[in-house]
């Protein structure tokens, strides 16, 4: 499980396709003594298991049903990942709870300043629009935002000048595609309406 809040902004260093599968290398400045073999790791919102390691870095491999249903299946040497490690018992939860499963990949309409803020909207892939309210939480390529307002399946998020500028968020134009989870309550909710 993880809170959405990002950690640290890696780089991809490396990129090998396998068999059945793509392996990265990912640059970090987390302290990769502490991360254990197994570990999970979640890469843009994505939760994957660290399967080698070395100072400054750590490896992950994706299967093909991820790269198909993520943004992975875009990334290239020198590509930047907001990373997040899992959370402990005991850990401040100063994000939402997140579990780092993908639920659609969602399309950036329009990047506005706003004071000293940037005002982003962001399209939804349907039927994952009914699941996203106002006021509610959802995860943007692994960072925890609260939804401003909802149009049909368009939804509008508020990025602080931090969030903006210690994440990849601040990278974001229209047209770019990104990991959405949407809050893990709001899809238990529905579901319990759906079979009542």
């Amino acid at each position: 499980m993880f809170t959405g809040i990002v950690t640290d902004v890696g780089r991809v260093r490396a990129v090998r396709d396998t068999d059945r599968d793509r392996r990265f290398e990912i640059e970090t400045g987390f302290d990769t003594a502490t991360i254990e073999i197994g570990a999970s790791v979640s890469h843009a919102g994505c939760c994957l298991t660290v399967v080698e390691k070395g100072p400054g870095w750590f490896a992950v491999e994706v299967s093909g049903e991820t790269l198909s249903k993520t943004t992975l299946d875009q990334w290239r040497e020198g590509h930047r990942v907001n990373l997040e490690r899992a959370a402990r018992v005991g850990d401040e939860l100063g994000g939402h709870i997140v579990s780092g499963h993908v639920d659609g990949v969602g399309e950036v309409v329009s990047v506005a300043e706003e004071g000293g803020s940037h005002r982003v909207r962001i399209r939804v892939p349907r039927p994952l629009h009914r699941y996203i309210a106002p006021k509610g939480s959802i995860t943007v390529e692994g960072v925890s935002l609260t939804v401003n307002e909802v149009e049909d399946d368009v939804f509008g998020v508020n990025l602080i000048p931090h969030t903006w500028d210690v994440t990849t968020l601040g990278e974001l134009k229209p047209g770019s595609r990104v990991n959405l989870e949407i809050d893990m309550l709001a899809r238990y909710l529905a579901r319990w309406r759906e079979t009542a």
